[in-house]
């Protein structure tokens, strides 16, 4: 688990970057100065791990690249304590920036290989969520809802409803929609029947696919 003074100098400079492009939200900046993303890639992407940029992860899945990392997490205005649904584990590095900003985490993945690999991966880790979750994200996580927030970490075609209905009244989604490019959306729920749908920007995700562990 090294962690040397030239990854911490090169997580500034990162630091920097997501500031030009516009990420405001100083907790979230320092979370991502802090945590050390070159663990969560192989070896082999190691020198380039603090480039803001996605890399393959195995799968046929990637890591996101920091700014949507950080554009995701800005939106979610989280608050130390809440519920966080995470829809795609991955490698964990998102999983890791929620963990750092105090958030009590429950994330959903669901290939067995990367599933598998988080396990193992977050025992040896400061991160501690809640619990991993093996099956698909679709569902969501309905034993625990209703939650704070929920977060996507994959382009979905269409908006799953199960997992609007498993956010609290005043509680944040944030998704990508879309097939080949995805619309960064982000719902809040009002009421038992409203929510407020606000849209944020075109990204790339590989896709949130339904009943395929």
């Amino acid at each position: 688990m090294n962690d040397s003074l030239k990854h911490q100098g090169l997580r500034n400079q990162l630091v920097k970057l997501l500031q030009e492009k516009g990420i405001k939200e100083h907790k979230v900046l320092e979370a991502i100065g802090a945590i050390p993303r070159h663990l969560f890639l192989d070896s082999s992407f190691e020198a380039h791990a603090y480039q803001d940029k996605a890399f393959p992860i195995g799968a046929e899945q990637t890591i996101s690249q920091p700014y949507t990392v950080a554009f995701q997490t800005e939106l979610l205005q989280l608050s130390p304590g809440q519920t966080v649904l995470e829809i795609g584990t991955g490698s964990g590095y998102q999983t890791a920036v929620l963990c750092h900003l105090g958030a009590k985490v429950y994330s959903i993945e669901r290939q067995r290989e990367l599933f598998k690999k988080a396990e193992r991966f977050f025992k040896e880790l400061p991160y501690r969520p809640k619990k991993l979750i093996f099956g698909d994200g679709y569902k969501g996580y309905p034993e625990q809802a209703p939650f704070d927030r929920i977060l996507v970490t994959a382009g979905a075609p269409e908006l799953p409803r199960a997992l609007l209905s498993q956010l609290k009244i005043g509680g944040r989604l944030v998704i990508p929609i879309g097939r080949d490019t995805q619309l960064m959306t982000l719902y809040t729920r009002k009421s038992e029947k409203e929510f407020e749908k606000e849209d944020h920007g075109n990204f790339r995700f590989v896709p949130l696919l339904e009943n395929k562990n």
